[in-house]
């Protein structure tokens, strides 16, 4: 119970997953955190607590290099820069990429700097809710390898790939690991 597949906002999703290549969460959410107080809307919330939003395309693209230098994204600086003038030109249609089929909304997101399979297909799941985007990353790929050594075909998960891809995911992350690997020893 529990596990929910995010509707983030397609721009957020896709600059989210170009933020997390080979990094850590407590590093990719400092930089987003950071990201949103320089370039984000303030807005007061609960309890009088100011929160930001995730900044704009348009933010992204103003602040350039240099405005982005302080968040400390290294080489996906450029990566996200690519991306946010890409969507906002046109050249990659979120309309479009929403529409299309799997093979074309993926093709779509690969087309910019830095965005290969793995962010694009997140980005698809979480951003687009394309739920037969099974995104592979190193939590997944150990599961797999411990489950399946044989292999598994994932297209045979068919419309809702990402969904079991997310109960692999929560189940090696919180349940066998609660249960200190009690379950592999089974």
């Amino acid at each position: 119970s529990g596990i929910r597949i995010l509707r983030q906002e397609p721009w957020e999703a896709l600059a989210s997953f170009i933020i997390s290549q080979n990094n850590n969460i407590p590093r990719i959410k400092k930089i987003i955190e950071n990201m949103s107080k320089g370039l984000g809307e303030a807005f007061i919330g609960f309890d009088g607590q100011t929160y930001y939003t995730f900044p704009t395309a348009q933010a992204v693209l103003a602040a350039g290099e240099e405005g982005l230098a302080p968040f400390k994204m290294g080489f996906r600086t450029r990566y996200l820069l690519d991306a946010a003038k890409k969507y906002l030109s046109g050249e990659v249609d979120f309309e479009q990429v929403s529409s299309a089929c799997a093979e074309d909304a993926e093709k779509a997101l690969m087309g910019i700097c830095g965005v290969g399979k793995k962010v694009a297909s997140c980005t698809l799941l979480f951003g687009f809710h394309k739920l037969e985007f099974f995104p592979i990353d190193v939590w997944i790929k150990r599961v797999l390898e411990k489950y399946y050594p044989d292999g598994i075909d994932i297209n045979s998960l068919g419309a809702y790939a990402g969904v079991a891809q997310q109960y692999l995911f929560y189940y090696e992350r919180y349940i066998a690991a609660k249960n200190g690997g009690e379950e592999e020893r089974k």
